[in-house]
């Protein structure tokens, strides 16, 4: 650290969530001293000469301390005292398994939200099997990367087994605008943040039908019941899904204008095919993506996850929306219910 405060930060990807995540950091109080590498060449060289992100932040100007970077980025990860990954989890692996090589004495941290398709693993199960030395955490919780990016007010979870870790995100990011609040559930942060995405599906096919607000609600509220479920199953804690990575990043993935999983849902309900609205979204929809390993993984525990597996089935195009509703109104009665709270 070049002062008590101040900060050396590397953000590795520049997508919306990288970039947005970049700009927070630089606009912190301590003028962190932050380099957002990008992978691409040319269109590092493109925000260089306009000093914003045209592809997916045309909208937010960088602040004078963010750096571009692009090409190797090993000097970047050795003199950085927090090293964020930007990349979706479909990358996390590799880029994990190349920080690792370098031996780096940073934390570092990701912040996608979902599920590995190939393996059908959480993040920090990813990084368990392909970097299990590096000291690790996620920044993740209710946001949208336009309003980060503009640094309208936002709650974060810096959520670690190690308290370093927890304590560096809330020095790195919480200030101004935004709050981070430390949590050493990694589990329960992060089945929040990939379940959410499906049931955001869900609800954009419950808005898009016109089934009312109602509906909406009872959906997002037994949606919740299956995430719980899910994340205590594995490990996780039940009041984490009480907070800002569990019913927090659902409420607003489910029901905010700019959710591209939500969006999803409402384009699936008005009829396109799966592939017609990949091909129009412009940027990854991480529900498409997990969905599938979610319910699975639900299987394998004897988790019941009616709602999404619904949506895999309307995914893998065995259904329509209007019957994915029907069926699940013609589930029997059941007794509402949450895992219980730890007994203190």
């Amino acid at each position: 650290m070049t002062t008590a405060n101040r900060l050396s930060i590397a953000v590795l990807g520049a997508g919306a969530w990288g970039t947005a995540v970049a700009i927070a950091a630089a606009k912190h109080p301590a003028h962190h001293h932050v380099s957002l590498w990008v992978r691409d060449a040319q269109q590092a060289e493109q925000m260089r000469l306009q000093r914003r992100n045209p592809r997916y932040l045309d909208e937010v100007d960088f602040p004078d301390n963010l750096c571009i970077e692009e090409g190797n980025f090993s000097h970047l990860v050795m003199s950085a005292d927090l090293v964020v990954l930007g990349t979706p989890v479909s990358a996390l692996s590799d880029m994990l398994q190349t920080i690792a090589m370098l031996s780096p004495q940073a934390p570092v941290v990701w912040l996608c939200k979902g599920i590995e398709q190939t393996n059908g693993l959480l993040p920090h199960e990813v990084q368990l099997k392909a970097a299990p030395h590096l000291l690790c955490g996620v920044l993740s919780g209710p946001s949208f990367a336009l309003e980060v990016a503009r640094s309208q007010p936002t709650a974060l979870v810096a959520a670690s087994h190690d308290a370093r870790v927890q304590a560096l995100l809330i020095a790195a990011f919480h200030g101004n605008n935004m709050r981070v609040y430390g949590n050493t559930d990694l589990v329960g942060v992060e089945v929040g943040g990939a379940v959410k995405n499906v049931l955001a599906i869900a609800t954009g096919i419950c808005d898009g039908l016109d089934l009312g607000l109602n509906a909406r609600a009872a959906l997002i509220t037994r949606g919740l019941a299956e995430m719980t479920r899910l994340g205590c199953a594995l490990g996780g804690r039940p009041e984490t899904f009480m907070g800002l990575s569990g019913v927090g990043d659902l409420v607003l993935t489910a029901t905010g204008g700019l959710s591209r999983n939500r969006k999803v849902g409402l384009l699936l309900a008005q009829g396109q095919s799966l592939p017609e609205i990949l091909a129009t979204l412009g940027h990854v929809a991480e529900g498409v993506y997990c969905a599938h390993n979610v319910v699975q993984r639900a299987g394998q525990l004897g988790v019941e996850m009616p709602i999404s597996a619904a949506v895999v089935q309307l995914l893998e195009g065995k259904t329509n929306a209007q019957e994915l509703v029907q069926q699940l109104l013609e589930r029997d009665p059941a007794i509402e219910s949450l895992p219980s709270p730890p007994v203190h």
